[in-house]
């Protein structure tokens, strides 16, 4: 009899099958599962490491369908405010960076949560008062919008006679002079000007980016945008083919190409060259990014009807689509053709439904090819739509940790989309009924990679403890999923979006990809489940995390 290299056994394994089964005990031989079941102690040679669940969970690796690691990673070592939470504490944490690094031509980093500014946008005035010597750059939280001070307006040219990009927005004073924030496509009339982060310096983010993403128990993600230079964190697709040439990356990555808004359907052709000259140990580049509208706080997200003005009025504006609809189903249908999976981003109702119109072009023209396009963020979905996710194949890509009344939510988002638009927000349990495909992802460094995070939100509709912003109600608690399908979506569910067959669930030849939990969630209140820590992760039967 052949000996495992591994067995797991005295507690439980979540198989993340269609049933939801669980088994006692699991072995590992050459870094695949070799037996699932109750007793496996006749696998257990001398050489075998022998690993006591001691009444805990083990699950299959979580699996991030939408994350930008290196980001979050550059974020980690530049000016990191993502930890904190108020006006005084970023300006403090800015101040400290400033005066640590005073070679430095320009202040880079960002992670600020838009509520801790009055109307979510911060001012210039504010920021010179700790760098008024130097331009700063510091993107928040969602990397729709930037705060610059006014040394950075000024190289830019930014004044009040600079028209607002058609995909974005300067934000101005009452006397029109711009204030300090740029959303969305302004950012980048200052982000072209910052110096490229060398190979080395993304290296080195990604590495970082990985094994955070590795203690929370992840072993495969899609990379939401690579293949750009892309604001000012530089493109981190050489890094993942450096790292996957190397052996370096021990995460499974999918790179999602990223569909320039500013070019049309000639760039398919850099497109596929990139994919062919993209692949390399663990990395590959099959995905197609493209970013169809921005976020409902500062009005770009796109909607069907105009935005409120917060008492209930209709604005004039609805919102931008970042890509002109007919040219979304002609570059949908020919990359759908090309073998590419599109990984949309959409927000607000309208945004989804020119998404899905665009693959159902696609399947009109090419009829369907398995490629599993996906919709990430689906944040306002209009109830005629809902069906139509798995009539036409595709993929719910759920931010579950979003899915909450918090700060952001209360005084900036559902005032401007009104009652009736408020309660269509993240609708996963509808989406669930209706027999769609659900798939998780986090979007760090936009907000924690944490899945138990997420599935607590999925489950209770309010925040994990660990990330608590206030004591609010469930969010719309009729959208609430149950514990087996949200750690389903995070591990099988991303699993099928990113073609990683052998991966996202635990059966005999699957690789052995795996997370132990610190406690089996499914043993403890809901209200709990945030409060779950990751012990261990593996990637093919090798440890590459414990606590």
């Amino acid at each position: 009899m052949t000996h495992a290299d591994l067995v797991f056994h005295g507690g439980r394994a979540f198989l993340s099958d269609a049933a939801r089964s669980t088994a006692r005990a699991v072995a590992v031989t050459g870094g695949r599962i070799s037996a699932v079941g109750h007793d496996l102690s006749a696998l257990i040679g001398p050489r075998t490491e022998v690993i006591d669940l001691a009444g805990r969970l083990l699950v299959p690796g979580f699996q991030d369908a939408h994350v930008h690691p290196v980001w979050g990673g550059l974020d980690m070592l530049r000016c990191d405010l993502a930890p904190l939470a108020t006006r005084d504490e970023y300006l403090a944490r800015i101040a400290e960076y400033a005066g640590a690094h005073p070679d430095d031509d320009w202040i880079l980093g960002g992670g600020w949560q838009m509520s801790a500014f009055p109307g979510g946008t911060p001012n210039a005035a504010d920021l010179d008062t700790v760098v008024p010597d130097r331009p700063a750059f510091l993107p928040n939280r969602d990397g729709h919008g930037a705060w610059v001070n006014f040394r950075a307006l000024e190289l830019a040219g930014i004044t009040r006679e600079t028209p607002d990009p058609a995909d974005g927005r300067i934000e101005r004073d009452a006397a029109g002079n711009p204030s300090g924030t740029l959303h969305e496509g302004a950012m980048g009339l200052v982000n072209r000007l910052l110096p490229p982060e060398p190979l080395s310096r993304l290296q080195e983010a990604l590495l970082k980016g990985q094994q955070y993403l590795h203690s929370y128990g992840v072993t495969a993600w899609q990379d939401a945008i690579v293949g750009t230079e892309y604001g000012d964190a530089g493109d981190p697709l050489p890094a993942y083919v450096a790292a996957g040439s190397s052996g370096a990356l021990t995460g499974r990555v999918v790179g999602a190409l990223w569909w320039d808004r500013s070019r049309g359907l000639e760039q398919i052709d850099d497109i596929v060259a990139r994919r062919a000259a993209s692949t390399a140990g663990r990395f590959s580049a099959r995905s197609v990014k493209i970013m169809q509208d921005g976020v409902a706080e500062n009005f770009t997200a796109a909607m069907l009807e105009p935005y409120c003005d917060g008492h209930g009025h209709p604005r004039e504006d609805s919102g931008i689509s970042f890509v002109e609809p007919e040219l979304l189903k002609e570059a949908a249908s020919r990359l759908d053709a090309l073998g590419f999976a599109l990984h949309f981003h959409a927000i607000g109702d309208r945004a989804v439904r020119e998404c899905l119109d665009a693959v159902e072009a696609s399947l009109h023209r090419n009829g369907p090819r398995g490629n599993r396009h996906h919709i990430s963020h689906i944040q306002v979905v209009h109830p005629d739509d809902i069906p139509r996710f798995r009539a036409l194949d595709v993929t719910a890509n759920m931010q579950m940790l979003w899915a909450t009344l918090e700060p952001q939510m209360v005084d900036l988002t559902i005032p401007f989309l009104g009652d009736t638009r408020s309660a269509w927000q993240y609708p996963f349990g509808d989406l669930l009924r209706s027999g769609a495909a659900l798939a998780a992802g986090s979007d760090w460094s936009v907000s924690t990679p944490n899945p138990l995070a997420a599935i607590h939100v999925a489950v209770n509709r309010r925040s994990a403890p660990t990330e608590w912003e206030g004591d609010y109600d469930p969010f719309l608690p009729e959208q609430a999923i149950d514990l087996g399908t949200a750690l389903a979506a995070y591990t099988a569910g991303s699993a099928r979006v990113n073609h990683l067959e052998e991966t996202g669930t635990i059966a005999v030849g699957m690789l052995a990809d795996l997370a132990l939990l610190d406690r089996d969630p499914f043993e403890h209140p809901a209200e709990e489940i945030g409060l779950t820590e990751v012990l261990g992760t593996w990637v093919e039967g090798e440890r590459v995390y414990e606590a």
